[in-house]
């Protein structure tokens, strides 16, 4: 299956469960392993495992293959390998902790739409692609507060 086609069914499967703020990059100047990474969020448990659910079967439906599916269990990030594409589906917070879009942003992929080709700001915000963030901060380094702790008598 050929990527175009591949990263359609994946985008389709994850705003068919309502997935939210997604996200599609071109990694193959990154690495050779894939060439795709696709990062959509779920507001719970149960939704980011209702959108891996989706992903896995619309693949597997096109005649796909779904290497693997891990994280399914706590459902807080799930990441399903479908070859040629890695999808990271994660809560908000997790999401926010660990920014993978700094990590594997830069290129961003621009998808037809509703059968036009749109700019990824053109999108309705229920159905976003959007641009990676710039950041002035380097990349994967989580930033944790210390919170003093207050003593009981």
């Amino acid at each position: 299956m050929n990527i175009t086609k591949l990263q359609r069914i994946i985008i389709d499967a994850l705003e068919d469960v309502k997935g939210q703020d997604i996200e599609i990059f071109n990694v193959t100047h990154l690495t050779p392993l894939f060439d795709r990474v696709i990062i959509a969020s779920g507001t719970s448990n149960r939704q980011t495992r209702a959108l891996a659910m989706s992903v896995r079967d619309k693949v597997k439906e096109a005649g796909g293959t779904v290497i693997s599916l891990e994280g399914e269990d706590s459902g807080e990030w799930v990441l399903i390998d479908c070859g040629d594409a890695v999808v990271h589906i994660m809560q908000p917070t997790i999401r926010a902790y660990y920014r993978l879009e700094e990590i594997w942003g830069g290129k961003t992929v621009h998808i037809k739409h509703q059968g036009m080709e749109t700019s990824d700001s053109a999108l309705p915000a229920t159905k976003t692609v959007k641009a990676p963030r710039k950041s002035s901060k380097t990349a994967a380094t989580p930033v944790r507060k210390k919170v003093a702790s207050k003593k009981t008598v």
